[in-house]
């Protein structure tokens, strides 16, 4: 396994090349994969591994109407290779707990009396392991307990699989009853689509994942968004300008060229004038926002995040106020102007 420098410290990081598929095949040739959950990363992590000669069942709820339509959609028979929650544990050697953490919390009295001496327990989020005495997932002694933690939505992983690039993956083994559960977690990892897998733990990479959704990837990316844009208008910028100079051209041209080659790549292909402010700037933005950071990661290392995750998605009105969330955002001016931008993008011109 390759030893790789990151800032200057050396991780360890697995590639495709030194685990490769047809080694992933042989790991798991005598195992039956149980992907439990058809929401966010079931479909796709199911999906890959099938195609890449896995022997993969899925389990999901057949009163959630819109998530098993989904399965049957996807080409996944009742009977044959669709089935319960509870009977796709039953036959699966590998499960893969890929319902929502909440659902997780909930179904577990019923998924645990079916995990069988030598299974392994798989997720994809650290959440109900390193909370547990919130969740009550506590896995019992005699399975292995596993992570292959994609860093990208499933639709992403769905995506990347399909361009053959893969995404960028952690991993972890919490418990090695059976001996084997590191070849286990790389070959599932392999299996499912990713490009390279990084170690962590199971608390390692809860605590980065909630800080990370919550900070950069979405809560502090939409927070500042919707600061710039409100001071522009404030001062007499149209929408159109607005939304241009805070969301358009970050996401179809700068954030680009970071992806590329890095933060200073993109400063040096940008003008003298906003490389000059842009590094002036950059300093005090850090220093206001790091106090709000280190809040967050105490709020989660504390577990309230967890508490206030586990009691809002657990009501039974929490899609009904998720919608409600969700369309105040939609309608908001600066999304708005979002979608009147976007329609303007030449590949959306009508022909």
């Amino acid at each position: 396994m390759a030893k790789m420098k990151f800032g200057g410290v050396e991780e360890e990081v697995i590639t495709r090349d030194e685990f490769t598929l047809e080694k992933a095949r042989q790991t798991l040739a005598q195992e039956t994969v149980a992907v439990l959950g058809y929401g966010v990363q079931g479909p796709a992590q199911a999906l890959n591994m099938k195609e890449n000669g896995i022997n993969v069942i899925v389990g999901q709820a057949p009163e959630d109407k819109f998530y098993w339509d989904k399965a049957l959609k996807d080409g996944w028979e009742p009977g044959k290779t669709l089935f319960s929650l509870e009977e796709a544990a039953e036959r699966g050697t590998v499960i893969q707990y890929l319902i929502s953490d909440a659902g997780q919390m909930a179904m577990w009295p019923k998924i645990k009396p079916y995990l069988n001496d030598g299974d392994a327990l798989y997720f994809s989020h650290g959440f109900s392991i390193v909370y547990s005495d919130q969740t009550g997932v506590i896995p019992p002694e005699n399975i292995d307990v596993i992570l292959v933690a994609p860093k990208g939505s499933g639709t992403s992983v769905r995506a990347n699989f399909l361009d053959g690039s893969g995404i960028n993956s952690s991993f972890a083994v919490e418990q090695d009853y059976t001996g084997r559960a590191r070849e286990r977690t790389l070959a599932l990892g392999i299996a499912v689509g990713s490009g390279y897998l990084f170690h962590t733990t199971f608390e390692k990479e809860v605590y980065s994942d909630l800080t990370g959704e919550r900070g950069v990837l979405m809560g502090a990316l939409a927070g500042v968004m919707e600061a710039q844009y409100n001071v522009l208008r404030q001062h007499g910028h149209s929408p159109s300008e607005a939304f241009n100079e805070t969301v358009e051209e970050l996401t179809q041209s700068l954030i680009r060229l970071v992806g590329q080659n890095g933060m200073d790549w993109m400063y040096a292909n940008c003008s003298t004038t906003a490389q000059r402010g842009a590094l002036d700037w950059r300093h005090p933005f850090r220093e206001a926002v790091e106090p709000v950071f280190d809040k967050l990661y105490k709020s989660v290392v504390t577990g309230e995040e967890t508490r206030i995750v586990l009691e809002s998605n657990s009501a039974t009105d929490y899609r009904e106020k998720l919608g409600v969330e969700l369309k105040e955002m939609r309608e908001s001016e600066m999304w708005q102007a979002g979608a009147a931008v976007r329609s303007l993008r030449p590949e959306n011109w009508k022909k």
